[in-house]
Protein backbone atom coordinates (compact mmCIF):
# COMPACT_ATOMS: atom_id res chain seq x y z
CA UNK A 1 0.00 0.00 0.00
CA UNK A 2 1.46 3.35 -1.32
CA UNK A 3 2.00 5.59 1.72
CA UNK A 4 -0.32 8.70 1.71
CA UNK A 5 1.55 12.08 2.28
CA UNK A 6 1.41 14.58 5.49
CA UNK A 7 -0.91 17.54 4.64
CA UNK A 8 0.11 20.83 6.60
CA UNK A 9 -1.78 23.76 6.17
CA UNK A 10 1.35 26.32 6.34
CA UNK A 11 2.06 29.86 4.57
CA UNK A 12 4.89 29.86 1.35
CA UNK A 13 7.83 30.44 3.65
CA UNK A 14 6.99 27.22 6.10
CA UNK A 15 6.91 25.11 2.64
CA UNK A 16 10.12 26.19 1.29
CA UNK A 17 11.47 25.60 5.24
CA UNK A 18 10.45 21.85 5.06
CA UNK A 19 11.85 21.42 1.48
CA UNK A 20 15.01 22.77 2.47
CA UNK A 21 14.78 20.19 5.54
CA UNK A 22 13.75 17.29 3.41
CA UNK A 23 16.94 18.06 1.04
CA UNK A 24 19.37 17.42 3.83
CA UNK A 25 22.07 20.52 3.24
CA UNK A 26 25.03 20.72 5.45
CA UNK A 27 25.74 24.46 5.86
CA UNK A 28 22.30 27.14 5.85
CA UNK A 29 23.46 30.72 5.87
CA UNK A 30 21.53 32.41 7.34
CA UNK A 31 20.53 36.17 7.63
CA UNK A 32 16.60 37.74 8.23
CA UNK A 33 15.24 40.27 5.84
CA UNK A 34 10.98 40.41 5.38
CA UNK A 35 9.49 38.36 3.60
CA UNK A 36 11.57 35.12 3.84
CA UNK A 37 13.12 36.15 7.57
CA UNK A 38 10.38 33.00 8.17
CA UNK A 39 12.00 30.94 5.94
CA UNK A 40 15.60 30.92 8.09
CA UNK A 41 13.60 31.03 11.74
CA UNK A 42 11.79 27.62 10.46
CA UNK A 43 14.98 26.27 9.81
CA UNK A 44 17.10 27.47 13.03
CA UNK A 45 13.96 26.14 15.24
CA UNK A 46 14.68 22.82 12.92
CA UNK A 47 18.28 22.47 13.60
CA UNK A 48 17.64 23.35 17.42
CA UNK A 49 15.42 20.35 17.52
CA UNK A 50 17.03 18.42 15.82
CA UNK A 51 14.97 17.53 12.99
CA UNK A 52 17.37 18.98 10.90
CA UNK A 53 20.98 18.06 10.94
CA UNK A 54 23.01 21.24 9.36
CA UNK A 55 25.44 23.91 10.51
CA UNK A 56 23.38 26.96 11.02
CA UNK A 57 25.12 29.50 10.53
CA UNK A 58 23.60 33.34 11.50
CA UNK A 59 25.72 35.37 9.72
CA UNK A 60 26.39 39.15 10.16
CA UNK A 61 24.71 40.24 6.08
CA UNK A 62 23.35 39.21 3.03
CA UNK A 63 27.01 39.15 1.83
CA UNK A 64 28.30 37.38 4.36
CA UNK A 65 25.75 34.80 3.58
CA UNK A 66 26.03 34.43 -0.08
CA UNK A 67 30.00 34.22 1.04
CA UNK A 68 29.36 31.34 3.80
CA UNK A 69 27.41 29.01 1.31
CA UNK A 70 30.43 29.67 -1.32
CA UNK A 71 32.92 28.82 1.91
CA UNK A 72 30.97 25.99 2.21
CA UNK A 73 30.18 24.57 -0.86
CA UNK A 74 34.21 24.94 -2.21
CA UNK A 75 34.49 21.66 0.19
CA UNK A 76 31.82 19.60 -1.24
CA UNK A 77 28.99 20.44 1.35
CA UNK A 78 25.09 21.23 0.20
CA UNK A 79 24.31 24.30 1.04
CA UNK A 80 21.75 26.88 1.53
CA UNK A 81 20.71 30.33 1.95
CA UNK A 82 17.87 33.11 1.43
CA UNK A 83 17.31 36.37 0.76
CA UNK A 84 15.06 38.68 -0.67
CA UNK A 85 15.01 42.54 -2.45
CA UNK A 86 17.75 44.79 -1.02
CA UNK A 87 19.42 41.39 0.47
CA UNK A 88 19.46 40.06 -2.57
CA UNK A 89 21.13 43.24 -4.19
CA UNK A 90 23.74 43.32 -1.49
CA UNK A 91 24.47 39.65 -2.48
CA UNK A 92 25.15 40.70 -6.04
CA UNK A 93 29.14 40.54 -6.27
CA UNK A 94 28.97 36.63 -4.85
CA UNK A 95 26.10 36.26 -7.07
CA UNK A 96 28.69 36.28 -9.98
CA UNK A 97 31.46 34.41 -7.89
CA UNK A 98 29.00 30.97 -7.32
CA UNK A 99 28.01 30.96 -10.80
CA UNK A 100 31.49 31.49 -12.09
CA UNK A 101 33.09 28.83 -9.85
CA UNK A 102 30.12 26.35 -10.66
CA UNK A 103 28.75 26.01 -7.10
CA UNK A 104 25.77 24.90 -6.84
CA UNK A 105 24.47 26.54 -3.99
CA UNK A 106 20.77 26.39 -3.73
CA UNK A 107 18.62 30.24 -2.93
CA UNK A 108 14.95 31.25 -2.37
CA UNK A 109 14.46 34.93 -3.00
CA UNK A 110 11.31 36.22 -1.78
CA UNK A 111 10.25 38.71 -4.48
CA UNK A 112 10.24 41.95 -3.05
CA UNK A 113 9.84 45.77 -4.26
CA UNK A 114 13.44 47.40 -4.77
CA UNK A 115 13.76 51.18 -3.27
CA UNK A 116 13.50 53.82 -3.57
CA UNK A 117 10.15 54.47 -1.97
CA UNK A 118 10.86 52.21 0.35
CA UNK A 119 8.45 49.42 0.19
CA UNK A 120 8.33 45.56 2.06
CA UNK A 121 5.82 44.00 -0.29
CA UNK A 122 6.07 41.82 -3.21
CA UNK A 123 6.83 42.54 -7.49
CA UNK A 124 10.13 41.18 -9.24
CA UNK A 125 12.48 43.88 -9.53
CA UNK A 126 14.95 42.29 -7.23
CA UNK A 127 15.54 38.70 -8.85
CA UNK A 128 14.79 40.26 -12.34
CA UNK A 129 17.67 42.49 -12.58
CA UNK A 130 20.07 39.61 -11.81
CA UNK A 131 19.48 37.62 -14.55
CA UNK A 132 22.72 37.97 -16.17
CA UNK A 133 24.64 36.85 -12.57
CA UNK A 134 24.82 33.45 -14.58
CA UNK A 135 21.69 31.73 -11.80
CA UNK A 136 19.29 29.00 -12.97
CA UNK A 137 16.18 31.28 -12.12
CA UNK A 138 12.63 29.10 -11.39
CA UNK A 139 9.37 31.19 -10.65
CA UNK A 140 6.94 29.51 -8.33
CA UNK A 141 3.40 29.85 -8.43
CA UNK A 142 2.35 28.70 -5.09
CA UNK A 143 3.70 27.02 -1.64
CA UNK A 144 3.61 23.65 -3.11
CA UNK A 145 5.35 24.33 -6.18
CA UNK A 146 8.01 26.26 -4.11
CA UNK A 147 8.49 22.93 -1.84
CA UNK A 148 8.85 20.81 -4.48
CA UNK A 149 11.28 22.94 -6.46
CA UNK A 150 13.48 23.81 -3.35
CA UNK A 151 13.77 19.59 -3.62
CA UNK A 152 14.34 19.71 -7.44
CA UNK A 153 17.13 22.41 -7.30
CA UNK A 154 19.33 20.37 -5.46
CA UNK A 155 19.08 17.41 -8.01
CA UNK A 156 19.56 19.75 -10.65
CA UNK A 157 21.93 22.13 -10.07
CA UNK A 158 24.12 19.22 -8.56
CA UNK A 159 24.07 17.22 -11.97
CA UNK A 160 27.72 17.52 -12.87
CA UNK A 161 26.68 18.69 -16.20
CA UNK A 162 25.03 21.50 -14.80
CA UNK A 163 26.94 22.68 -11.44
CA UNK A 164 25.09 26.07 -11.52
CA UNK A 165 23.66 28.00 -8.98
CA UNK A 166 19.81 28.04 -8.44
CA UNK A 167 17.21 30.56 -7.40
CA UNK A 168 13.67 29.58 -6.95
CA UNK A 169 11.74 32.67 -6.17
CA UNK A 170 8.44 33.14 -4.91
CA UNK A 171 6.43 36.48 -4.83
CA UNK A 172 6.81 38.16 -1.29
CA UNK A 173 3.48 37.79 0.87
CA UNK A 174 1.20 36.74 -2.19
CA UNK A 175 3.14 33.36 -1.76
CA UNK A 176 5.54 33.85 1.64
CA UNK A 177 2.83 34.48 3.72
CA UNK A 178 -0.24 33.07 2.24
CA UNK A 179 -1.36 29.88 3.74
CA UNK A 180 -2.39 26.60 1.73
CA UNK A 181 -2.68 23.17 2.16
CA UNK A 182 0.54 21.50 1.26
CA UNK A 183 1.63 18.07 0.70
CA UNK A 184 5.02 16.80 2.21
CA UNK A 185 6.67 14.51 0.54
CA UNK A 186 7.94 11.83 2.25
CA UNK A 187 11.77 11.45 3.56
CA UNK A 188 12.80 8.25 2.28
CA UNK A 189 11.20 9.02 -1.44
CA UNK A 190 13.19 12.10 -0.94
CA UNK A 191 16.31 10.59 0.13
CA UNK A 192 15.81 7.94 -3.12
CA UNK A 193 15.06 11.28 -5.34
CA UNK A 194 18.00 13.41 -4.21
CA UNK A 195 21.24 11.23 -3.59
CA UNK A 196 23.99 12.85 -1.38
CA UNK A 197 25.60 15.85 -2.74
CA UNK A 198 29.67 14.66 -4.59
CA UNK A 199 31.38 16.82 -6.70
CA UNK A 200 35.01 16.71 -7.71
CA UNK A 201 35.05 20.14 -8.42
CA UNK A 202 35.88 20.72 -4.69
CA UNK A 203 38.82 21.73 -2.60
CA UNK A 204 40.98 18.52 -1.80
CA UNK A 205 44.29 17.22 -0.68
CA UNK A 206 44.81 14.43 -3.14
CA UNK A 207 43.79 16.70 -6.28
CA UNK A 208 44.13 20.53 -5.64
CA UNK A 209 42.78 22.89 -7.34
CA UNK A 210 42.22 26.57 -8.11
CA UNK A 211 39.11 27.11 -7.06
CA UNK A 212 39.03 31.40 -7.08
CA UNK A 213 41.16 31.73 -10.57
CA UNK A 214 42.07 34.94 -12.19
CA UNK A 215 41.89 34.84 -16.06
CA UNK A 216 43.76 36.84 -18.65
CA UNK A 217 42.09 38.23 -22.23
CA UNK A 218 43.29 34.87 -23.98
CA UNK A 219 41.74 32.09 -21.56
CA UNK A 220 38.18 34.34 -20.23
CA UNK A 221 35.86 33.58 -23.19
CA UNK A 222 36.34 30.33 -22.85
CA UNK A 223 35.41 29.98 -19.06
CA UNK A 224 32.26 31.68 -20.07
CA UNK A 225 31.41 29.81 -22.78
CA UNK A 226 31.51 26.60 -20.83
CA UNK A 227 29.56 28.52 -18.08
CA UNK A 228 26.67 29.96 -20.66
CA UNK A 229 26.84 25.66 -21.82
CA UNK A 230 26.43 24.30 -18.39
CA UNK A 231 23.13 26.44 -18.06
CA UNK A 232 21.99 25.39 -22.02
CA UNK A 233 22.62 22.21 -21.13
CA UNK A 234 20.77 22.21 -17.73
CA UNK A 235 17.23 22.12 -20.22
CA UNK A 236 17.63 18.27 -20.40
CA UNK A 237 18.17 18.01 -17.04
CA UNK A 238 15.22 20.36 -16.19
CA UNK A 239 12.57 18.35 -18.01
CA UNK A 240 14.24 14.41 -17.24
CA UNK A 241 14.26 15.62 -13.35
CA UNK A 242 10.75 17.22 -13.61
CA UNK A 243 8.92 13.75 -15.06
CA UNK A 244 11.14 11.88 -12.85
CA UNK A 245 10.04 13.89 -9.55
CA UNK A 246 6.18 13.35 -10.91
CA UNK A 247 6.39 9.83 -11.53
CA UNK A 248 7.43 8.92 -7.76
CA UNK A 249 5.40 12.12 -6.38
CA UNK A 250 2.47 12.54 -8.71
CA UNK A 251 3.27 16.14 -9.36
CA UNK A 252 4.63 17.45 -12.21
CA UNK A 253 5.23 20.84 -13.58
CA UNK A 254 5.56 20.61 -17.02
CA UNK A 255 9.44 21.38 -16.72
CA UNK A 256 10.36 24.78 -18.50
CA UNK A 257 6.78 26.47 -18.95
CA UNK A 258 3.11 25.15 -18.69
CA UNK A 259 0.58 26.13 -21.22
CA UNK A 260 -3.18 26.47 -20.48
CA UNK A 261 -5.86 26.12 -23.49
CA UNK A 262 -3.14 27.58 -25.89
CA UNK A 263 -3.93 25.15 -28.61
CA UNK A 264 -6.96 27.14 -29.86
CA UNK A 265 -6.30 29.95 -28.59
CA UNK A 266 -7.18 33.72 -30.15
CA UNK A 267 -5.09 35.42 -27.84
CA UNK A 268 -3.07 34.68 -24.39
CA UNK A 269 -1.44 36.13 -21.70
CA UNK A 270 2.42 35.05 -20.30
CA UNK A 271 2.37 35.35 -16.69
CA UNK A 272 5.51 34.94 -13.65
CA UNK A 273 4.86 33.68 -10.71
CA UNK A 274 1.60 33.58 -8.56
CA UNK A 275 -0.25 35.96 -10.82
CA UNK A 276 -0.76 32.51 -13.09
CA UNK A 277 -3.03 31.16 -10.23
CA UNK A 278 -5.14 34.43 -10.93
CA UNK A 279 -5.55 33.98 -14.65
CA UNK A 280 -6.13 30.73 -14.74
CA UNK A 281 -9.22 31.48 -13.27
CA UNK A 282 -9.77 33.77 -15.77
CA UNK A 283 -9.39 31.94 -18.48
CA UNK A 284 -11.82 29.36 -17.09
CA UNK A 285 -14.34 32.24 -16.60
CA UNK A 286 -13.96 33.53 -19.94
CA UNK A 287 -13.56 30.07 -21.74
CA UNK A 288 -17.15 29.35 -20.12
CA UNK A 289 -18.25 32.48 -21.93
CA UNK A 290 -17.25 31.63 -25.51
CA UNK A 291 -14.01 33.65 -25.31
CA UNK A 292 -11.18 31.60 -26.62
CA UNK A 293 -8.36 32.65 -24.33
CA UNK A 294 -5.61 30.86 -23.15
CA UNK A 295 -2.37 31.51 -20.36
CA UNK A 296 1.13 30.88 -21.04
CA UNK A 297 3.23 30.23 -17.59
CA UNK A 298 6.93 30.88 -17.70
CA UNK A 299 8.32 29.00 -15.26
CA UNK A 300 12.21 29.02 -16.24
CA UNK A 301 13.40 32.29 -17.22
CA UNK A 302 16.79 31.20 -17.04
CA UNK A 303 17.58 29.13 -18.71
CA UNK A 304 15.51 30.75 -21.25
CA UNK A 305 12.89 28.22 -22.78
CA UNK A 306 13.14 29.68 -26.21
CA UNK A 307 12.07 26.43 -28.04
CA UNK A 308 9.01 25.60 -25.81
CA UNK A 309 7.61 29.75 -26.12
CA UNK A 310 8.01 29.13 -29.78
CA UNK A 311 6.24 26.01 -30.27
CA UNK A 312 3.36 27.08 -28.08
CA UNK A 313 3.15 30.90 -29.65
CA UNK A 314 3.67 29.48 -33.25
CA UNK A 315 0.18 30.07 -34.05
CA UNK A 316 -0.80 32.65 -31.62
CA UNK A 317 -1.98 35.94 -33.10
CA UNK A 318 -2.24 38.24 -29.77
CA UNK A 319 -0.16 37.52 -27.05
CA UNK A 320 -0.01 39.94 -23.98
CA UNK A 321 2.80 40.05 -21.57
CA UNK A 322 1.75 40.36 -18.25
CA UNK A 323 4.77 41.42 -15.17
CA UNK A 324 5.80 42.94 -11.83
CA UNK A 325 8.73 44.43 -13.18
CA UNK A 326 10.09 47.69 -15.08
CA UNK A 327 13.59 48.02 -17.12
CA UNK A 328 13.15 52.13 -16.74
CA UNK A 329 12.95 53.73 -19.84
CA UNK A 330 12.35 50.87 -22.33
CA UNK A 331 10.07 47.68 -21.29
CA UNK A 332 9.69 44.98 -18.52
CA UNK A 333 12.42 42.35 -18.16
CA UNK A 334 10.09 39.30 -19.40
CA UNK A 335 8.61 41.10 -22.31
CA UNK A 336 11.81 42.20 -23.71
CA UNK A 337 12.99 37.99 -23.54
CA UNK A 338 9.45 37.15 -24.95
CA UNK A 339 9.68 39.22 -27.78
CA UNK A 340 13.49 38.72 -28.49
CA UNK A 341 11.67 35.21 -28.25
CA UNK A 342 8.94 35.81 -30.77
CA UNK A 343 10.90 37.64 -33.51
CA UNK A 344 11.97 34.31 -34.35
CA UNK A 345 8.48 33.00 -35.50
CA UNK A 346 6.73 33.85 -38.92
CA UNK A 347 3.09 34.15 -37.92
CA UNK A 348 4.46 37.54 -36.30
CA UNK A 349 2.04 37.95 -33.93
CA UNK A 350 1.32 41.32 -32.19
CA UNK A 351 2.47 41.73 -28.16
CA UNK A 352 1.55 44.03 -25.83
CA UNK A 353 3.43 44.50 -22.62
CA UNK A 354 1.09 44.95 -19.32
CA UNK A 355 3.23 46.32 -16.21
CA UNK A 356 1.14 45.47 -13.48
CA UNK A 357 1.47 45.05 -9.29
CA UNK A 358 4.67 47.24 -8.54
CA UNK A 359 4.81 47.30 -5.26
CA UNK A 360 2.98 44.75 -4.12
CA UNK A 361 0.27 46.45 -5.79
CA UNK A 362 -3.30 43.79 -6.18
CA UNK A 363 -3.53 42.66 -9.47
CA UNK A 364 -7.39 41.67 -9.03
CA UNK A 365 -9.39 39.09 -11.68
CA UNK A 366 -11.06 42.36 -12.80
CA UNK A 367 -8.02 43.34 -13.96
CA UNK A 368 -6.63 40.44 -15.93
CA UNK A 369 -9.90 39.67 -17.71
CA UNK A 370 -9.40 43.77 -18.80
CA UNK A 371 -6.03 42.53 -20.22
CA UNK A 372 -7.25 39.50 -21.90
CA UNK A 373 -9.99 41.95 -23.90
CA UNK A 374 -8.20 44.34 -24.78
CA UNK A 375 -5.45 41.72 -26.27
CA UNK A 376 -8.66 40.05 -28.07
CA UNK A 377 -9.99 43.68 -29.72
CA UNK A 378 -7.07 44.30 -30.46
CA UNK A 379 -7.24 47.96 -28.09
CA UNK A 380 -3.83 46.76 -26.72
CA UNK A 381 -2.11 47.88 -29.97
CA UNK A 382 -4.28 50.68 -31.29
CA UNK A 383 -1.60 53.01 -30.43
CA UNK A 384 1.31 50.94 -30.56
CA UNK A 385 1.87 51.14 -27.12
CA UNK A 386 4.04 48.58 -26.28
CA UNK A 387 4.34 49.02 -22.87
CA UNK A 388 0.94 49.74 -20.53
CA UNK A 389 0.97 50.40 -17.02
CA UNK A 390 -2.39 48.72 -15.38
CA UNK A 391 -4.25 50.23 -12.46
CA UNK A 392 -2.44 54.16 -13.10
CA UNK A 393 -4.35 56.17 -10.27
CA UNK A 394 -2.43 59.61 -10.58
CA UNK A 395 -0.66 61.44 -13.22
CA UNK A 396 3.00 61.58 -12.81
CA UNK A 397 3.56 65.07 -11.48
CA UNK A 398 0.97 64.03 -8.49
CA UNK A 399 2.88 61.21 -7.56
Amino acid sequence: MTKREEKLFINGDEAVAIGVRLSRPNVISAYPITPQTIIVERLSEMVEDGSLKSEFMHVESEHSAISAAMGASVVGARTFTASSSQGLLYMVEGLYYAAGGRFPIVMVNANRSLALPWSIYGDQSDSLSQLNSGWIQLYAENAQEALDMVIQAYRISEDPSVLTPFMVNIDGFVVTHMCEIVSIPDQEKVDKFLPTFFTKNKMSFDKPLNMGMSTTPQDNLEFKYQQNKAVIDSVKVIEEVDKEFGKIFKREYGGLVEAYHCSDAEGILITLGSLTGTARVVVDKMRSEGKKVGLLKIRYLRPFPIDKVNSICKNIKKIGVVEKDISFGYEGTLFTNISSSLNRLENDPKIVNFICGLGGRDVSKKDLEEMFLKVLDDSAFANNDRVQFIGIKVSVNGC
